[in-house]
């Protein structure tokens, strides 16, 4: 499973096709910060990472908006999301502009509308693959991977929780100062906060766990 979360960040590293709009920047709390992980919610902590990894295969409906910090202005876009533990994640873009883009363990393929795919290697990008591998930890269910990687912080409430990560690798500091995390038996919303200032923010809904992908869909991961 440990492939899942690092294709899923991948993703989110990488997305583009979005259209600037006036907004205001994005209202996400960090009050998970004053709660530094504790031995007593450790267990809990292991448990929801584990519940987590519980699906190979995750469907569902996205919404992201980037916020410039500089130019106080938000970039928005929304789809489609598929997240296989074998094969990667999709990302397919409905709104301002049609786009799909897959992403495996060290590549990605970026659809253009007209159908022509270009396949990029991110194997020489240490930092892309660095952050994507420890924060696939996540889904993996191990935890150990989190606590030696990342400061750790935790709240739960209500049946919901909320996980804050703070890089300890320079590699990892050099995109994301913080990382916040939010969701119940799955994950609903992630924040990136990055070094430059700027704010991105995921919003995902609907998802389902189908048993396998159709043909249509695995091509989306060959060229």
């Amino acid at each position: 499973m440990s492939r899942l979360f690092r294709s899923f960040l991948s993703g989110l590293l990488l997305f583009s096709g979005l259209a600037g709009i006036p907004l205001a920047a994005e209202d996400s709390s960090e009050e998970v910060f004053r709660f530094p992980l504790s031995p007593a919610v450790l267990s809990r902590y292991r448990e929801i990472n584990q519940i987590l990894s519980a699906h190979p295969l995750v469907k569902g409906n996205f919404t992201q908006k980037k916020t410039l910090n500089r130019l106080k202005r938000s970039l928005e876009s929304g789809g489609t999301f598929i997240i296989d533990a074998e094969r990667g994640m999709v990302w397919e873009t409905r709104r301002p502009f049609p786009s799909i883009m897959a992403v495996g363990r060290d590549y990605l393929i970026q659809w253009s509308p007209g159908g022509r795919k270009t396949k990029l290697d991110a194997r020489g990008n240490e930092t892309f693959l660095r952050l994507a591998e420890t924060i696939s930890a996540v889904f993996s269910g191990n935890t150990e991977k989190l606590l030696d990687s990342f400061d750790n912080y935790f709240i739960e409430a209500d049946g919901s929780w909320t996980v804050g990560l703070v890089p300890g690798e320079k590699n990892l500091r050099s995109f994301a100062r913080r990382i916040i995390l939010r969701g119940d038996s799955v994950i609903r919303q992630i924040t990136l906060y990055e070094q430059n200032g700027d704010t991105v923010h995921y919003e995902l809904s609907g998802h389902f766990f189908p048993e396998a992908l159709d043909p249509h869909e695995i091509a989306f991961f060959s060229l």
